[in-house]
């Protein structure tokens, strides 16, 4: 509703706690990102949070509405997120109560996740999370941060799966020569031959 101030001219605008409800597509789309909303995947978040941030959670009941209560201030997301760093990402962090501070550190802890190494993909709008609009979308980011975190050198509590470090190699021109010498004497003279099903090297998931 507006409220207009006495004496002023101008009409100042204040937000309605209660939102009116979607209707239509809308809430068809809501439903289904709160149908994909994973329990287990929030409770690997909080244990690692928490065992980060070295605090527990304020809400400890495991849901989606609970989870978002947990971090919708944004002062967790940031103290995790300056810890991973080891240093501040987020200067300032508002400790207020009012709305618009609680976005502020929001806004913050995404902006930070960018420097950190997260790409577009993987972060969540302000939105998804202060409003309880994609939880599941906060979720993918929260994994996104612990593995990006490994490959910047935090080496404690971790959840999901270790990105793996591009390795690039420079070969002269001389040694590549050498190495098709190597292929044609192993698999035959013949040139364009497939190798198809051979497996060099093998690949390792780290899993929690």
């Amino acid at each position: 509703y507006q409220r207009r101030v006495r004496g002023a001219p101008c009409v100042i605008s204040v937000m309605s706690g209660n939102r009116a409800e979607k209707s239509g597509l809308s809430r068809d789309i809501q439903k289904k990102l709160e149908a994909k909303y994973n329990l287990d995947q929030e409770k690997q978040c909080r244990a690692w949070i928490e065992e980060v941030v070295g605090e527990a959670l304020s809400d400890q009941e495991i849901g989606m509405h609970h989870f978002q209560h947990c971090l919708k201030d944004g002062q967790v997301l940031c103290k995790l997120l300056n810890t991973l760093n080891g240093e501040p990402l987020v200067k300032k962090i508002n400790t207020q109560k009012m709305a618009f501070k609680q976005m502020e550190n929001i806004e913050q802890f995404i902006k930070g996740c960018k420097t950190f190494g997260l790409k577009d993909g993987d972060i969540f709008q302000t939105a998804d999370l202060y409003e309880c609009q994609n939880m599941s979308q906060v979720i993918v980011a929260l994994y996104a941060l612990s593995a990006v975190s490994i490959k910047n050198g935090w080496a404690g509590a971790s959840i999901g799966v270790k990105m793996s470090e591009q390795n690039k190699r420079t070969f002269t021109e001389e040694q590549l020569n050498e190495g098709k010498t190597v292929i044609g004497l192993q698999y035959g003279t013949n040139k364009g031959a497939s190798q198809a099903g051979m497996n060099i090297g093998k690949t390792r998931h780290i899993m929690d």
